[in-house]
């Protein structure tokens, strides 16, 4: 698994910049833009990356992570109660 993948990354439509943004919340400021939201997402997903290999260029510990791992063996032996309505 990559490192960025422990991150949350948005894309979603800016009716004020008439455009997609792409936002990794928790993990650093700014973003990136345009009219393809797949595109935006590719990006978003490279400036992760370029942003990791930076801090770890500058030997830097990384922002704890945005994402939880989800523990499905567990979740398949003991699955949450669901309530009756």
């Amino acid at each position: 698994m990559k490192e960025s993948a422990r991150y949350l990354k948005i894309v979603e439509w800016s009716d004020e910049d008439g455009c997609f943004v792409g936002l990794a919340p928790g993990f650093m400021y700014g973003g990136c833009h345009g009219d393809d939201e797949r595109a935006v997402y590719s990006e978003l997903c490279d400036i992760v990356d370029e942003v990791i290999e930076l801090y770890q260029k500058d030997g830097e510990p990384l922002p704890p992570p945005t994402i939880k791992q989800i523990d499905f063996d567990a979740l398949l032996k003991d699955p949450p109660a669901i309530a009756a309505e």
